[in-house]
């Protein structure tokens, strides 16, 4: 009779077992695929790196391939083109560029570029780019002198905000601007204007603005004569005086000031000369009214 053999146990062995178990671990399984290339890739790198040749040959060789690519001449700006800025202008800023050129585009530093560009007193607003084929453009938006500005320092041009955009040596250089003068004038630049707006029927007398108190401004006019306008309402005031002006020849007269400081009671200041001339009539008058009643 055939003896019939004993099938194998179909179950897996203890070790089997735990490593399927740990492969069905999403944690095991990344650590296979990640992590021990990893660990191997580190410390091959680190025992290669730990030879100090060895780095510098690297940090050398690094060096060299970044210093071809920069200054390829794609990237190589050549030359500093200024656009919307004077003649005057373009030299200042040309003096205190601080780039030779050539230069890799990658050394330069756009944003420091302008910042030093605008400092400079006449100019407003630049922005600065670089052009393909080499240029950097520097594109200008000037500060529009609207005054001249009378102080210890000397004259100098301001803008609308009052900041300088250039000294000058005589009125003469800029004689189509108005002059304003006294401390803090610079930071009332809106007001002169609109001030010397309503005084345009006189433009052929006025000699300019002065700031008085740091709140209020006289308007000076030719044969020293000045009209002292209030700290409030200072255009209604100007207005006021031309039409009196207008009216009864006020302005011609031998004034030294019209004050206008009090709107209800306008102030009229004659000088010396004119005001013993009236003493002069006025005593007259009275002798032959006195001479009459005689």
């Amino acid at each position: 009779m055939r003896q019939v053999g004993s099938r194998p146990d179909p179950a897996p062995s203890r070790w089997s077992y735990r490593y399927q178990r740990l492969m069905l671990t999403p944690f095991f399984r990344k650590v296979l695929r990640v992590g021990i290339p990893f660990c191997l890739a580190f410390g091959t790198a680190t025992a290669y790196l730990s030879d100090e040749v060895r780095r510098e040959r690297l940090v050398l060789a690094y060096t060299d391939i970044r210093h071809r690519i920069e200054t390829r001449p794609e990237f190589m700006v050549n030359l500093l083109a200024i656009e919307g800025a004077s003649a005057g202008v373009q030299e200042e800023i040309r003096e205190i560029f601080p780039i030779e050129f050539p230069i890799s585009s990658f050394d330069l530093e756009l944003d420091h570029i302008r910042n030093l560009i605008k400092d400079l007193p006449p100019v407003a607003d630049v922005s600065v780019h670089i052009r393909q084929g080499g240029m950097l453009i520097a594109k200008v938006v000037e500060r529009e002198p609207v005054a001249l500005w009378r102080s210890r320092d000397g004259l100098a041009m301001v803008d609308v905000d009052g900041v300088r955009v250039a000294e000058l040596d005589s009125r003469t250089d800029r004689p189509d601007l108005p002059v304003v003068a006294g401390l803090g004038a610079d930071k009332a630049i809106p007001d002169a204007l609109n001030i010397l707006t309503a005084a345009a029927p006189l433009v052929g007398r006025v000699r300019g603005l002065v700031r008085v108190g740091e709140r209020r401004w006289d308007l000076v006019l030719d044969r020293d004569q000045r009209i002292l306008l209030p700290e409030h309402n200072p255009v209604r005031a100007v207005e006021r005086v031309i039409v009196l002006g207008e009216v009864q020849d006020m302005l011609e007269r031998d004034l030294v000031a019209v004050d206008m400081r009090m709107a209800m009671r306008p102030t009229i200041r004659m000088n010396e000369r004119a005001v013993e001339e009236w003493w002069r009539v006025r005593k007259i008058s009275a002798d032959i009214s006195a001479g009459g009643g005689n």
